[in-house]
This record gives structure tokens, C-alpha cells and sequence, in this order.
């Protein structure tokens, strides 16, 4: 489920990007203001925008990846980015319901959905011991006999 959160992230990274280097070449082309505001500098800034989003749901595609491949919860950074993803796909939505319609609108709760998902799935799991069951004691040869962990001695107490 992971890899199809990825997946969808990947090519949502490559639409956003090729969306607005589209519409930044329609504005070049038109060479028209809008409201005072310079035809160069309205081009360069959707071009500089699509990269930086096309970047960041890469980024968010990158984490899915890692949690499929790892089959472990997301942590830290990869958390949070899952996280503001799924809170821009929510806003993203509110606003395509308005300005698009309903079909974008689905698109984008799919998407939080996925996403949503991907993180209730894996957040209880718990983490797998690399030498789980193998007997062998850890690598600075500490440890019981029968795998189990030795408590270090109780330090001594002044009088």
C-alpha cells in the first residue's frame, strides 16, 4: 500500500511541476500584466513554485517509498512531511471543489485518503529486532546465553 502512495506522489510530482511550467509559458507568451503585477516576474514564479512543490511531493513520494520498502512507520521528518501533505491534499481539495469541481475535488480526498491511510496503517506496528530468534549474542559479546539482555550490575552506594 506504501509503494501505491508513492507511486501516486511520484506522478503528482511530475504533474504540479509540468502544470505550472505550462501555465508559466502561456503567461511568458502572452506578455500581458495583470493588475500592474510584470509578465516575467508572474512566469518566473510559477516556474520557481512548480519546482519547489514538484520537490516536495517528490520528498513525500521518497518517505513512501522508504516505508514500503523498510515496512516500518515513518519517523521523524518523514512523519511530518506525510503529515503536511495530506493537510496541503485536504486544502488543495477545498479549493478544487470551488475553482475546479467535484472530479478534482475527489482526486484530492483520494489522494489525503492514501495518504491518511499510509499513516494509520503503519503506526502501531512495532519494530522488528535485526537478530530476533537467532540466539547469537550481540556484537559487543554481552548478553545471556539464551538471548536475553544482562542487567548491569547496581552501582555502589557511599555510606
Amino acid at each position: 500500500m506504501a509503494g501505491v502512495v508513492a507511486l501516486v506522489l511520484f506522478v503528482e510530482a511530475l504533474g504540479v511541476a509540468a502544470l505550472n511550467w505550462i501555465l508559466a509559458s502561456v503567461v511568458d507568451r502572452q506578455d500581458m500584466s495583470l493588475a500592474g503585477l510584470d509578465p516575467d516576474m508572474m512566469s518566473t514564479s510559477s516556474k520557481i513554485g512548480g519546482i519547489v512543490f514538484g520537490l516536495y511531493f517528490a520528498l513525500c513520494g521518497l518517505v513512501a517509498l522508504l516505508v514500503a520498502v523498510r515496512d516500518r512507520s515513518p519517523a521523524g521528518l518523514g512523519r511530518v512531511l506525510l503529515i503536511s501533505a495530506a493537510v496541503v491534499h485536504a486544502l488543495l481539495g477545498a479549493v478544487a471543489w470551488g475553482l475546479v469541481g467535484p472530479p478534482a475535488f475527489l482526486c484530492m480526498v483520494v489522494v489525503l485518503a492514501l495518504i491518511v491511510l499510509l499513516l494509520m496503517t503503519y503506526d502501531g506496528r512495532p519494530e522488528q529486532p535485526a537478530a530476533a530468534g537467532s540466539g547469537a549474542a550481540p556484537e559487543g559479546g554481552a548478553g545471556g546465553g539464551d538471548g536475553s539482555p544482562v542487567t548491569p550490575p547496581a552501582a555502589p552506594t557511599a555510606p
